[in-house]
């Protein structure tokens, strides 16, 4: 069975997208640090590339990045990080779960260091524990939501009545489509409950979470006669929010019992499943969801009568606060409020039946949002095309393929371009955002469909206008993108040569490392028998010896960024090798400077806690950042995976020697 450096695990709620971004990030990171990894994910098509148990125990660490339940109780005892999904996005990003999860020992060394960043995870802990049992339900949920909605949609082909078998439309095939659709649908809200609370108390809190739901939608049942509770009345449901209320409920009340029914004899845990739990569980969560049925359909109502009164504000209000919300994350948590809102207000819609206000105003704020949530990827497709030059070969194959999600209503595949430069590519998606759900309201187009994209055109009403609207928004926000992406590409081809004055032959030291450049670790680089009291001070003096090798022309800059980086995570390795580099304007060309110290470095945190003995220093000029810095970091990385060569150059005094050694693994 093969072992891995490191494991973890991904899930975003539509386990769609960021699942599988957070995988590739955490794979390229690693590969980066010369670690092998194994990534489980959570998708909406289940768990995929699973973790064995061995594979669990043999691993070093563990990085959980999920907006939902992954079980990570599995990895109790191993060193661990956990966190958001969308903490993991980008390469840097992984790179730092990755070192933090290596460093998470225990030792008092680690802790220290980790103080200030573990303060603010404790106190962000609760809300994302929150926000992920949510998200928990809310995954499951949307399936039956697309399947119900689209069902549903598809059976308005045949009329917009084709269901009633008294109409002059009337279709049978159409009428078992809407009513598979709506038990589909139906069963949105219980769902949602059930899987809040599976997510708190595990298979035993389904059974109140789905009672939970139920009771949220049918509310407490009142004889119109005699105004009494009866089970024969009808009630009022409280929609989406109750059912969000009850899984909690029912989650923490599972909790609760297994403390009130701990003392029970081990001999009973079997009557304790089936009897004991499920009872008493169903009957708290049930009276608490009757009797807050009340206040809560009074609360549902409010919030919808806010919405449609910021509609009644005019389709500028209502669209603005749409596009931004869609736009603001692109699938993250704020965006996920204004979709599940949206497939709520469908719900009632189509509950309400074609022809009624309600109808109405649901089906044109779900076309809203879903317009909102196709126009960023479109954006990212019509820049890289008008404005080729300005992107990079990734970035414009990912634009290309943004053409794709976009279409099918993913937002997620723009989220790589935003995180390059958050200000001013997240206004820019807003705005586009919101002028399609703007206009989209404007034109009056009607959307029976929660999810598709342009594959549900066929059920959607002034289908073309809605095209129009989205193509609008992604139109102006992709100028918008290719001005700024121009701007900063001629601030870059300005700056680049201000960055290093010096003479011309020179220069030529500033490019990546050449297969021919077989010196670019010069041997007068190469320091074989110093002794530093720390890291700190073996870090001063190569950014000491930088400036007088001419590589730098501030010792001070330099050192800030060698403690940057390592602020970010230790670049401490294995078996007593150390890998620090800085990025930095102070540096003025591309360069490799290595220290040994016989005895050990103390107080730098490596990964097997060995104190390091050869620091490879990588020196990077900024301009160069992601590029040349890269390339080297890789190819050491690489090298430090070879007995051979960490054997050599370990074992070495001769400063030729190790820089000819490095040398040929920087080709």
């Amino acid at each position: 069975m093969a072992k891995f450096d490191i494991i973890a695990a991904t899930g975003c709620p539509t386990g769609i997208a960021h699942t599988f971004m957070a995988k590739e990030a955490l794979e390229k990171a690693a590969a980066e640090r010369g670690l092998t990894i194994k990534v489980e994910t959570h998708g909406q098509v289940g768990v995929e590339n699973e973790l064995t148990k061995s594979e669990i125990a043999g691993a070093k660490a563990v990085v959980v990045a999920a907006d939902k339940d992954v079980q990570a109780e599995r990895f109790a005892g191993k060193p661990m990080v956990s966190v958001g999904v969308s903490k993991a996005l980008s390469v840097e990003a992984a790179g730092t779960l990755i070192d933090r999860a290596l460093a998470a020992k225990g030792d008092s060394t680690v802790a220290a260091a980790a103080d200030v960043e573990d303060e603010v995870e404790e106190k962000e802990s609760i809300g994302h524990v929150i926000y992920k049992h949510l998200m928990n339900g809310v995954s499951h949920m949307l399936v039956f939501v697309v399947a119900g909605g689209v069902l549903t949609a598809v059976s308005f082909l045949w009329g917009i009545t084709s269901f009633d078998s008294t109409a002059s439309d009337y279709n049978s095939f159409a009428a078992m489509l809407k009513i598979i659709g709506g038990i589909a649908m139906n069963l949105m809200v219980p769902v949602l409950s059930a899987y809040i609370a599976e997510s708190i108390g595990k298979r035993p809190a389904l059974v109140p979470g789905f009672v939970a739901g139920m009771i949220a939608i049918q509310g407490l049942p009142v004889n119109a006669e005699t105004g009494m509770i009866d089970a024969g009345g009808a009630g009022v449901g409280f929609g989406f929010l109750g059912g969000i209320v009850g899984g909690f409920l029912a989650g923490y009340v599972i909790l609760l019992l297994e403390k009130v029914f701990a003392g029970l004899p081990k001999n009973l845990d079997g009557l304790k499943a089936i009897f004991l739990y499920p009872l008493f569980s169903t009957a708290i969560v049930g009276l608490v969801m009757l009797g807050i049925s009340g206040p809560m359909a009074a609360i549902n109502t409010a919030m919808m009568d806010f919405l449609k009164g910021l509609s009644a504000s005019g389709a500028v209000v209502l669209g603005l606060a749409i596009g931004c919300m869609c736009a603001f994350d692109m699938g993250g948590p704020v965006n996920k409020a204004a979709y599940v809102t949206g497939t709520a207000m469908l719900t009632e819609a189509l509950a309400a039946g074609v022809g009624t206000d309600t109808y109405n105003f649901g089906t044109n704020f779900m076309a809203a949002v879903s317009a909102a949530c196709i126009v960023p990827p479109l954006i990212t497709t019509f820049a890289v095309v008008v404005g080729k030059k300005y992107f990079s070969q990734e970035d414009h194959d990912a634009g290309v393929v943004n053409l794709i999600l976009g279409c099918t209503h993913i937002t997620e595949g723009a989220i790589p371009f935003m995180t390059k430069n958050i200000w001013p590519v997240m206004p820019i998606m807003m705005l586009g955002s919101s002028i399609a759900s703007i206009l989209t309201i404007m034109f009056n187009v009607h959307d029976p469909a929660p999810h598709g994209g342009f594959l549900v055109l066929p059920v959607v009403e002034n289908g073309p206008l809605w095209v129009l609207a989205i193509l609008i928004g992604a139109v102006v926000g992709g100028i918008l993108f290719v001005a700024f992406k121009k701007y900063d590409f001629e601030k870059n081809q300005k700056a680049a040569p201000a960055a290093k004055p010096v003479e011309a032959p020179k220069a030529a030291a500033v490019e990546a490392p050449k297969a021919e450049a077989a010196d670019f670790v010069k041997v007068e680089n190469v320091f074989v028998a110093e002794d530093f009291a720390s890291r700190d001070e073996a870090l001063s003096f190569v950014s000491n010896q930088a400036v007088k090798a001419g590589i730098a022309s501030d010792a001070d800059a330099v050192m800030n960024a060698f403690l940057a980086r390592e602020a970010e995570g230790t670049t401490g390795m294995m078996e007593g090798f150390a890998i620090p580099h800085a990025k930095s304007d102070a540096i003025t060309e591309a360069a490799v400077i290595v220290v040994k110290d016989e005895s050990g470095v103390t107080g730098w945190d490596t990964m097997d806690g060995a104190p390091v003995n050869v620091a490879i220093a990588l020196l990077i000029p900024g301009a160069q950042a992601g590029t040349t810095h890269l390339k080297i970091l890789s190819k050491v990385a690489e090298a430090l995976m070879d007995e051979d060569f960490r054997a050599t150059v370990k074992g070495s005094t001769d400063a030729a020697e190790i820089a000819k050694t490095i040398n040929a693994r920087l080709v």
